[in-house]
Parts: structure tokens; C-alpha cells; sequence
């Protein structure tokens, strides 16, 4: 069976949306899959999107007509898979309950702007994190409203260095989940496509999509 996925990408710019699509494009390729990546949320009407194996959002700050994200619930409700990583998920449509309850979570402040933190594993015996360990990075540290429904895979601690109020603060970072039939997963990694770069944070990411792809039964 051909594993179908749809990027569709816009928005804020500064996350570098079309990089990331390309980069994520190259991934999903090697693994087989077949890639249409658009620029527009309209893509979200096809009448095929219910038969895709995966759809990965990038669109970070922007608005979605009611139509289209009826559409994109539907279909993973329905089975599709969803994964995507950083804004571009995470900070897609603000104004979107809904939206935000599929994704398990949304952006809400990155204390210190890019500042050096660390990821720890809390799943290693998860297949996306398998063989990957605690790791340094330097990105933006997301703070996210999050659905205690998730499943973590991954998390960062806040100092309290710059809001001391937030200081022991555990948060997620990596997590997938359930939406009906949908399998869905997020990483708040990759502020821009350079990120990409770091091994293990490349490796969430492609092993994730790859997780929410697998179209299973009820």
C-alpha cells in the first residue's frame, strides 16, 4: 500500500516554514512515502485527505477556515495520522479549541528567547527514543498549556533564570497520543530548519512521523 503524506506550510516566517516542509519532505521520501506539500490551509479540503497516512501542519500564527479544520479533524479522526514539531504545530491556530485539543497542547511563552537547556528522555524504552539519552540544546525552551491525556516521551526543566516563578518546572517536550482513530505526535524542537542539524533531534522528529503514519484499526 503507498503511504501517502500531506505538509501543508505558511505562517510566520521566522520559523522558517518552507525549509522545514523540505526538510521533512526529504525524510518521509526516504521512508517511501509519496509527498504533496502546499501552501495554503485549503489544502486541507481535498476529498482524499481521509486516505492519507499522514498530515504534518507548519504553520505557525495563522488562521484556518471552519470548513478546513473540519476537515483535518475529520480525517484524523478517522485514522489519519498527525505529527509536527516546534510553532508550527504547536502555535498554528491559536484561536482553534479544537485544533489545540487534537494536538494535546499549545505554545504559550519561551522565557529568554534562545537560550541554552536541556531535553531528558522519560520513555527510553519507547521505540521513538530508543537508543537516544538526554541531550543538550539550544532553541527556544517551550512553556505549553498541555493535555495531562498525553503520553511524554521527552521533557526540559525551567531554572527559573528568567520568570523565577516557573523555576523546577517540568515540561514536555516530545509526547504522542490518540484523537479518535488518529495516532498524533509533537516535538516542540526546531525554532528554525538549522536545528535539524542536531542528530537526536532529527531522529524524534522522522521516528515520530513515522509512528503517527502507521494507520491502525479501531
Amino acid at each position: 500500500m503507498t503511504k501517502r503524506a500531506l505538509i501543508v506550510w505558511g505562517g510566520w516566517e521566522g520559523h522558517e516554514p518552507e525549509a522545514g516542509a523540505k526538510i521533512l519532505s526529504g525524510m518521509l521520501r526516504d521512508e517511501g512515502f509519496v509527498v504533496e506539500a502546499h501552501s495554503e490551509t485549503s489544502a486541507f479540503l481535498d476529498p482524499s485527505l481521509p486516505e492519507l497516512s499522514l498530515i504534518v501542519p507548519i504553520y505557525t500564527m495563522a488562521t484556518i477556515e471552519k470548513e478546513e479544520l473540519e476537515a483535518l479533524e475529520m480525517a484524523v479522526l478517522g485514522g489519519v495520522g498527525l505529527a509536527g514539531y516546534h510553532g508550527g504545530m504547536g502555535d498554528a491556530f491559536r484561536s482553534e479549541p479544537r485544533y489545540q485539543f487534537m494536538c494535546g497542547g499549545q505554545w504559550v511563552a519561551h522565557p529568554g528567547d534562545i537560550i541554552d537547556y536541556q531535553v531528558d528522555i522519560t520513555r527510553p524504552d519507547d521505540p521513538v527514543m530508543a537508543g537516544i539519552g538526554s541531550f543538550a540544546y539550544r532553541s527556544e525552551q517551550y512553556y505549553l498549556h498541555v493535555d495531562p491525556s498525553n503520553e511524554v516521551l521527552a521533557t526540559t526543566t525551567f531554572s527559573g533564570e528568567h520568570a523565577h516563578w516557573i523555576d523546577g518546572v517540568v515540561m514536555p517536550v516530545v509526547w504522542k497520543r490518540r484523537h479518535g482513530k488518529g495516532r498524533v505526535f509533537y516535538s516542540s524542537l526546531g525554532h528554525i530548519a538549522a536545528e535539524f542539524d542536531v542528530p537526536e533531534m532529527a531522529l524524534i522528529m522522522k521516528r515520530g512521523m513515522l509512528w503517527a503514519a502507521h494507520r491502525t484499526g479501531p
